[in-house]
């Protein structure tokens, strides 16, 4: 696995690819990567030629210094993991590669409607800082394919906006969450859960995997109680939001709903510190 710290590193390492005609798939992450970041990287590797994985903790995507400061950096286990899976180019850049001379200007992206609910509502700026970084992330390594998991469902629906709005040639692969055999959605800030805080943790899939469950297209406000109901209960963990919402515009739903809308549950919580988002389609 060859390692890029620069755009024209990883312009360099790329270029014979490019001028022979290879595909060229691309994993972003933040790092501290589990079994789903490398499930991506698999998917890439099988249906590309060369396939690169960044690693890059964006300070302009977090709205709070402190979940900042925390978020894990085991860059030494994730380098032996990505070479473990074949994964051919790493790019590590630093902050002063990706935000030269201090200069931390964000794009100013009209989503609409898009970034103005759930996570945007909950974490302001975030939803900036992150398209500035995955637009120069695309700009730098310019791949055929990009690989999102399904977890961070707004911020797929968000690149997937930006990437038809800007015609960019990328196709955005969705992939599926990843989930630990207890069904918690596999995310790096799950290694900052006290054991009794991730054993908790899997009230988040236990409610959406019930919701999904007890889901009749009309029962909306009895799902909303339930929910909220169930997390009054656990005193380790503290709803952030629930919401069920039309799957490609975002908006909050209210009942009736007819069978053919598409509908997903988008769920976030505080287990101490730490925050943890999960979601399920329902129809």
């Amino acid at each position: 696995m060859k390692i890029a710290a620069t755009r024209i590193e990883i312009e360099n390492l790329l270029l014979p690819s490019r001028n022979s005609g290879k595909s060229i798939g691309f994993v972003p992450t933040m790092g501290a990567l589990h079994k789903g970041h490398i499930s991506l990287v698999s998917l890439s590797i099988n249906e590309n030629d060369v396939t690169v994985c960044s690693i890059f903790v964006n300070p302009t995507q977090f709205n709070d210094p402190a979940d900042l400061k925390r978020y894990p950096r085991p860059l030494e286990s994730d380098q032996k993991m990505l070479e473990e899976a074949g994964c051919d180019i790493l790019f590590i850049p630093s902050v002063e590669e990706m935000y030269p001379n201090n200069d931390y200007s964000l794009l100013n992206e009209d989503f609409g409607v898009l970034d103005k609910v759930m996570e945007g509502q909950s974490r302001p700026g975030h939803f900036a800082g992150m398209i500035t970084i995955v637009n120069k992330l695309f700009t730098y390594v310019n791949p055929h394919k990009a690989y999102f998991g399904n977890k961070d469902f707004q911020q797929l629906t968000l690149v997937k906006y930006f990437v038809k709005e800007h015609h960019l040639p990328i196709l955005i692969r969705e992939c599926p969450i990843s989930r630990d055999t207890d069904g918690l959605a596999m995310s790096s800030r799950n290694r900052l859960l006290s054991a009794e805080e991730r054993q908790a943790a899997t009230l988040l899939s236990r409610s959406l995997f019930k919701v999904k469950e007890m889901w009749t297209g009309n029962n909306i406000t009895e799902l909303m109680t339930f929910v909220e109901t169930e997390f009054a209960r656990e005193p380790i963990l503290k709803l952030d939001y629930f919401e069920i919402a039309h799957f490609e515009t975002l908006q909050p739903l209210k009942t009736p709903i007819s069978p053919d809308t598409p509908i997903i549950a988008c769920i976030a919580s505080f287990a101490g510190k730490i925050r943890l988002i999960d979601n399920i389609k329902l129809q």
